[in-house]
């Protein structure tokens, strides 16, 4: 394994000139064109008059070029999670302009004597990167992030998984637009001298192709993990796959075993926030009970059931709540979902993760969301994906004969008087461009006007 580098000093510490950083396909990306590419995006930004810029670039290394080039002239750098019309006009708002692939935005210079520019470490302690969440109620939220916040967790996770036997092309599914992607695909091979691949694989043809080229690790989430068609060639990439990584959500039953019949390993599963980074994980196999271990660095304990963390992804070091139902064991921690998903129904108290439970267990349902509807008053709501059974169900007994098969499988585990009252079936989910299901999506599927 390549020796780590500290990120503050990526560019001033600098690689090997002919070092790979990363694949555009079959072509090699070294680090002296990572230098040169970061030298005349730095040019750009020291001429423009902007401090808070949104970066936007398909390329990962593209992006991590021109974020480094912003970082070293000191903006601050705001990550959308998409280039949507309302997501660039909500960025009008709260920034000075655009970089990278959006319309007016500054692109780095034609030509720049890199050479010329000399690089000084960065300094940790500014705020230099804004990233957003959709919190629970899905409204955008932007999060700051201190540079020494970001290389902090990129250390934690190099002393967590880094091993001399993980050296291939990191690959993955997900976007360096978010934080996962960032620290996973762009930071930490970075700093680890592993080469990354610049292109997010978008289809599973995609991930067979590219894990069939040679030693990989691959970076995904569950939402692509549970829909890996087994009629492909898996075969030809299960002795190339070093580590599958797996965040975002949790990772369902059956897409762990999915994983494990057709990559012929379980993901290592990270559980983190953007708002306190990543603070524990997890690799199990159908055998293995559901402990999670914090990841270095990262303090966790349980106080009046909810989960605490105090690590130095973190504003401080102080302990901060999570809002997350956990039990703390010696064997590890057992983690229960939300505390936010736990609703009042009619005076009772009703746990919508255990709703969900109890659905997909049925054969007619493959996952299932409850969601809480609040007009006229407080009822909830379960937006579903059917099984082959399901369907059949669906179309012999009508929507009515499903929806009155689950209130009786539910019967038996809530009171009559929480029972979902509105169901909406559906062959996919309206997941975003993170791959990420969120409160709103999922609201915008009841109408008002239908049942």
């Amino acid at each position: 394994m390549t020796k780590s580098i500290a990120l503050e000093t990526l560019l001033s510490n600098s690689r090997p000139a002919n070092a790979v950083i990363a694949w555009r396909k079959d072509t090699p990306l070294s680090f002296n064109d990572f230098s040169a590419l970061a030298a005349r995006w730095y040019g750009a930004f020291i001429a423009s008059e902007h401090t808070n810029i949104a970066l936007y670039c398909d390329d990962s290394f593209d992006f991590s070029a021109a974020l480094f080039g912003a970082w070293h002239a000191g903006k601050c750098v705001y990550l959308p999670g998409d280039k949507l019309p309302a997501t660039l006009a909500r960025l009008t708002a709260m920034t000075d302009g655009f970089a990278g692939d959006l319309p007016g935005a500054v692109q780095a210079l034609p030509h720049t004597d890199s050479t010329s520019v000399v690089w000084q470490p960065l300094s940790t302690q500014r705020e230099q990167l804004v990233i957003y969440t959709s919190g629970s109620t899905g409204e955008p939220l932007a999060i700051f992030k201190r540079l020494d916040q970001l290389f902090s967790e990129v250390h934690n996770l190099a002393a967590s998984f880094d091993t001399t036997h993980h050296t291939g092309t990191l690959h993955t599914t997900v976007s360096h637009q978010h934080i996962y992607g960032l620290l996973f695909h762009i930071l930490w091979p970075l700093a680890s001298g592993r080469p990354f691949a610049s292109n997010a694989l978008r289809f599973p043809e995609d991930i067979v192709r590219a894990l069939s080229q040679g030693p990989a690790s691959l970076v995904t989430s569950p939402a692509h993990l549970k829909r890996l068609p087994a009629g492909l060639p898996w075969a030809s990439c299960r002795h190339h796959l070093q580590a599958i990584f797996s965040s975002g959500g949790p990772l369902s039953d059956s897409a762990l075993s999915d994983s494990l019949l057709l990559l012929g390993q379980a993901p290592i599963e990270v559980f983190g926030s953007s708002e306190t980074g990543g603070m524990a994980w997890r690799q199990r196999t159908q055998s293995e009970a559901i402990y999670w271990q914090p990841l270095a660095g990262v303090n966790l304990r349980v106080t009046d059931e909810l989960l605490q963390v105090s690590s130095p992804h973190n504003a401080d070091m102080s302990w901060h709540g999570t809002g997350t139902v956990a039990k703390q064991t010696s064997l590890g921690l057992m983690l229960h979902g939300r505390s936010d998903r736990i609703v009042k129904v009619e005076e009772k108290r009703i746990s919508l993760t255990a709703i969900e439970r109890v659905l997909s267990a049925t054969e007619w349902i493959s996952e299932a969301h409850v969601v809480v509807l609040d007009a006229p008053r407080l009822t909830l709501g379960v937006v579903a994906l059917l099984s082959a059974a399901g369907w059949l169900l669906h179309e012999r007994e009508g929507k009515r004969g499903l929806n009155t098969a689950l209130r009786h499988v539910l019967a038996e585990h809530i009171e009559a008087v929480a029972l979902p009252r509105r169901w909406r079936y559906l062959h996919s989910l309206p997941l975003n461009a993170q791959g990420k299901l969120t409160a709103v999506a999922l609201k915008n599927c009841f109408d008002a006007r239908r049942a």
